[in-house]
């Protein structure tokens, strides 16, 4: 059974960083490439950054760019998202998904998903 579990979600102000981690099991988890996407209240879910699966490519959107950075660790099944200088419009939940075919920015795109983890920036 393939499970993607999010965690280190949590409230923060405006400025501050937060650190979330993905662990996977179920699968391979070194064949597929991983991404992070995010929902506010109300909106559409969006993409935020992806990584493939030797880590030699990463993709960021561009409200994140030069803030965020996301990373893996084949060895522990984990794949990391780390969140500085963070806003109040990075509100939302984060979720971390899978992807075999390789780097995708479009959720529908994503072939398992995580539960999300909340992120909730002050200002």
């Amino acid at each position: 059974q393939v499970r993607l579990v999010e965690s280190g979600g949590g409230l923060v102000q405006a400025g501050g960083s937060l650190r979330l981690s993905c662990v996977v099991s179920g699968w391979i988890f070194s064949s597929y490439a991983m991404g992070w996407f995010r929902q506010a209240p109300g909106k559409e879910r969006e993409f935020v950054s992806a990584i493939s699966w030797s880590s030699g490519i990463t993709r960021y959107a561009d409200s994140v760019k030069g803030r965020f950075t996301i990373s893996r660790d084949n060895a522990k099944n984990t794949v990391y998202l780390q969140m500085n200088g963070l806003k109040p419009e990075d509100t939302g939940v984060y979720y971390c998904a899978a992807n075999q075919a390789g780097l995708a920015r479009n959720y529908q795109d994503m072939d398992y998903w995580g539960k999300g983890t909340l992120v909730t920036v002050s200002s």
